[in-house]
């Protein structure tokens, strides 16, 4: 007869491992298609299909095509995440707040630029301000508003955001045809309107 503490019992090693290499071949196909085609228009089918593994399999792992978009996304914003906590001035600590808000921008566009399919699958429309990442942002972004002495930065912050949503900046580069150094300073020069303290 079987207790509660059997019932609790971890896996077998060999499910584990099951688990773990059908993930990998997941988020390895799913980026495949991310990068051939819109990744707003592929389907979980697809994703299950070109990773050679069941439907079910597929959402156990991840309940949508968001989901899978953000998996892959994850690790390049992490990077980014920990530069911001500990890395050199001005994207780390130490620099003013309009230098670091610039960085920020910066450094926002080359994972855009470089990621764009990812973030276009995981990050568009009301999805975008739900995602860990955009909190995080938003509170970096609040705080060198708040730090700088801009006005309410609560409602600031999002707008500061506005111009990193992938949507927006895949229009631009690629419906408007507008290079990547004109995007990059334009932003620096927002960064520095928003911070820069008015002359009386």
């Amino acid at each position: 007869m079987s207790n509660g503490d059997d019932l609790q019992a971890d896996p077998p090693p060999r499910q584990r491992a099951d688990a773990v290499r059908n993930r990998a071949q997941i988020l390895a196909a799913a980026d495949g298609l991310f990068a051939a085609q819109d990744p707003r228009t592929v389907s979980m089918d697809q994703i299950a299909r070109a990773a050679g593994v069941g439907r079910a399999t597929l959402y156990r792992s991840f309940p949508d095509r968001p989901a899978v978009a953000l998996a892959l996304l994850d690790e390049h914003e992490r990077r980014l995440q920990a530069q911001l906590i500990s890395g050199p001035p001005p994207l780390g600590p130490g620099a003013p707040p309009a230098e670091r808000l610039a960085a920020f921008y910066l450094a926002s566009l080359d994972l855009l630029e470089h990621h764009l399919p990812l973030a276009l699958g995981a990050e568009t429309g009301s999805a975008r301000y739900t995602s860990g990442a955009y909190g995080f942002w938003r509170l970096h972004v609040r705080t060198l508003l708040a730090d700088g002495g801009a006005g309410d930065p609560d409602a600031l912050a999002d707008i500061a955001l506005g111009p990193l949503a992938p949507e927006l900046y895949h229009h631009q580069r690629h419906t408007l045809g507008i290079p990547r150094e004109r995007i990059a300073e334009s932003l620096s020069l927002l960064a520095r309107s928003l911070l820069t303290p008015r002359r009386h």
